[in-house]
């Protein structure tokens, strides 16, 4: 059964494959010390306005992508931080990952994505170096309702 109600952000849950788009659950991490997420969708629309609408604007949703992004500190040592940060210095399909969501429902949402790491590292001397990354969604992902 679905858990119900309102929760903590932090019971979302994400996990990235240390193995690039190699295949197998025990390849997928958690990146430790993530603090932040937030998620932007993209949507393609395509607009047409017909002569029958009188001007009316009529829409239809042909496409779609989303990109979550997280930000946290730089844990040296853990295989999902350092998987991470390591991508900062690499470019093409060595990019390319795989990864998951788990909502707080118990939903889960996987996904072949592209990491694109947009801080990896950087602050004030006193402050705990920073880890900030993109998961950029790459096709279809899979959805699978919580039980």
């Amino acid at each position: 059964m679905a858990v119900t109600g309102v929760f903590p952000v932090f019971n979302n849950k994400f996990k990235i494959s240390s193995t690039g788009r190699g295949e197998g659950e025990e390849s997928m991490v958690i990146v430790k010390e993530m603090e932040t997420f937030s998620v932007s969708m993209d949507g393609n629309v395509e607009e047409w306005t017909p002569l029958d609408e009188e001007g009316w604007i009529r829409r239809l949703m042909t496409g779609k992508g989303f990109t979550i992004s997280l930000s946290g500190k730089r844990y040296v040592g853990d295989p999902g931080n350092d998987y991470v940060a390591g991508l900062a210095w690499k470019t093409g399909r060595d990019c390319d990952s795989k990864a998951e969501w788990e909502f707080p429902s118990g939903a889960k949402l996987n996904f072949d994505c592209v990491v694109n790491v947009t801080s990896p590292g950087g602050g004030d001397s006193t402050n705990v170096d920073t880890l900030e990354f993109d998961l950029m969604s790459d096709g279809k992902p899979e959805y699978t309702e919580a039980v």
